[in-house]
């Protein structure tokens, strides 16, 4: 800073590094000892209020420039789904043996008291009519979550095999691609099974109705497998899970213990008839589809029916970025602007 004079003959030096020593700079040499150092307590006050702003803000700044490097730019909660929304069947297509897409003959499928309800009370007969409630959308790499329980008596005419039957297919065909007198989809079934009040009969088995299967990389060509799972007499509540992850493998879980595994789900066998040809070519690795609830003429309640989807956006930089993710459709991603 240049010096210079003013009327009073004192000189503006450069400031000290002290704030009393550049208060004491700033006072005229004529002023009186009493005058000059009640001016100086006053300057170092105000220079050392302001510094301790300065400073304060400044320390601010850098703890809030330094935060975002210690948290996280995403939470990875878990974002389970909801297919089944307790009211009512929106997002669900029923196929019925014997009837046209999108017809639930005999209100087969209904909500009730927020569970969903497979009955038979205006059936005269069961008469082979096989059903399906197919959610909306296909799917490939996911955990499914359902919590099921058998209920009542099964309708007359329902086969010995179907007692205490049900289950959840995945992989499975559209409703639109069945023709209208199949029994069942081209798909894998996670099939659950109730006790009969004595002997075992194990649940979350694997059926394939037009598919094959590998274990340990063996073709598995036999139409069911059975889990490993304790067996539920009664009408007691009973929690399915699966991990179905695209054309690789699949684990079934009861009530959080893992009971089967196996890979390569593929179309190929039997087990399913009246179907157009078209649809079954043999040796196809199934890597997605529908997934969709049974009715094989014994009644049965779904509590709850839930999915977490592991395909999305796994890039970190995304703000939908999920680390719980194995499959990368990259097409999900999102980016903040």
């Amino acid at each position: 800073m240049v010096e210079r004079s003013d009327t009073t003959g004192w000189k503006a030096e450069p400031p000290k590094s002290h704030p009393g020593a550049c208060a004491r700079t700033l006072i005229p040499p004529h002023f009186s000892s009493r005058r000059r150092l009640y001016i100086q307590r006053v300057l170092s006050h105000s220079l050392r209020v302001r510094h301790t702003l300065t400073f304060g803000l400044l320390g601010i700044l850098l703890s809030t420039c330094a935060a975002p490097q210690s948290l996280p730019l995403q939470t990875d909660e878990e974002e389970w789904v909801e297919l089944f929304n307790g009211e009512n069947l929106d997002g669900w297509r029923v196929k019925i043996r014997g009837y046209a897409p999108g017809d639930n003959f005999g209100d087969t499928f209904r909500v009730e008291e927020g569970v969903l309800r497979v009955d038979y009370e205006d059936y005269d007969g069961f008469g082979d009519r096989f059903g399906h409630l197919f959610y909306q959308e296909p799917l490939s790499y996911y955990d499914l979550t359902v919590e099921y329980r058998f209920v009542g008596d099964q309708v007359a005419g329902g086969p010995d095999w179907a007692f205490r039957n049900s289950g959840v297919m995945f992989h499975s065909q559209s409703p639109d691609s069945m023709l209208q007198n199949q029994d069942f989809p081209i798909s894998i079934e996670a099939q659950f099974l109730g006790g009969r009040g004595s002997g075992e009969r194990p649940t979350n088995n694997l059926c394939t109705p037009g598919t094959h299967v590998e274990m340990d990389g063996e073709l598995i060509t036999r139409h069911c497998v059975d889990s490993e799972s304790d067996t539920f007499h009664g009408d007691q509540w009973v929690r399915a899970e699966l991990k179905v992850l695209g054309g690789e493998k699949v684990e079934h879980r009861v009530n959080g213990r893992k009971v089967l595994e196996y890979e390569k789900p593929q179309i190929g066998g039997g087990a399913v008839n009246d179907f157009d040809p078209a649809q079954k070519q043999d040796g196809r690795l199934l890597e997605g589809g529908y997934i969709a609830l049974q009715s094989e003429s014994h009644p049965i309640e779904f509590r709850k029916v839930e999915l977490l989807n592991l395909m999305g956006c796994m890039d970190p930089e995304a703000s939908n970025f999920k680390s719980y993710y194995v499959k990368a459709d990259e097409s999900k991603c999102r980016y903040e602007r």
